[in-house]
């Protein structure tokens, strides 16, 4: 359920927990009993990237979110736009956070995030150019493919299947 309906979008009545019948069979969602609207709380489509910089001796580039607390490094993510496809997507957010050409894109794998009500969709992206962060990011590494430390969540794993498509066991640290 998402914390922040609490009145029906449509009616403004106040919404509650109801059963209802759907295509596979009865089920529970936060809908209005006036007007019948259904707050469906689908994931989110996240585009992540492992990038792979190809004039820095193929090291991955790891960055830092200004927002977290701490020193964990991650992939590249963001949110996919209307009208756009993953692909593209993922080309427009490497570009954006990192100024980096994407020169080629594979797709890893989709991976669920339920902590977040994400859907993960991770691709490997071979890039080049000056790196320049935006402002979202405070900071990057590069680092060799075997000295990568994985995490077992979302990009983590999408991480560790890249790696072992390369030959490299992943390490995972704790979160």
């Amino acid at each position: 359920m998402s914390a922040s309906y609490k009145y029906c979008p449509s009616c403004a009545a106040p919404l509650a927990h109801l059963e209802a019948q759907e295509d596979g069979g009865p089920r529970s969602r936060l809908r209005c009993p006036a007007c019948h609207w259904t707050h469906w709380n689908n994931p989110t489509p996240v585009l992540a990237a492992i990038i792979e910089c190809t004039d820095r001796e193929g090291r991955v580039l790891l960055a830092r979110n200004a927002a977290w607390p701490g020193r964990m490094f991650a992939l590249i993510t963001g949110f996919m736009e209307a009208g756009e496809t993953p692909e593209e997507g993922i080309r427009r957010e490497v570009a954006e956070e990192t100024s980096l050409d994407v020169q080629a894109l594979d797709l890893v794998g989709v991976y669920d995030f339920q902590r977040m009500n994400q859907v993960i969709i991770a691709y490997h992206a071979q890039a080049r150019g000056e790196i320049s962060l935006s402002p979202e990011l405070a900071e990057y590494k590069l680092f060799a493919p075997a000295d990568i430390r994985c995490w077992r969540a979302g990009t983590g794993m999408a991480l560790a299947k890249w790696l072992r498509a390369r030959g490299h066991e992943p390490r995972f640290i704790d979160l």
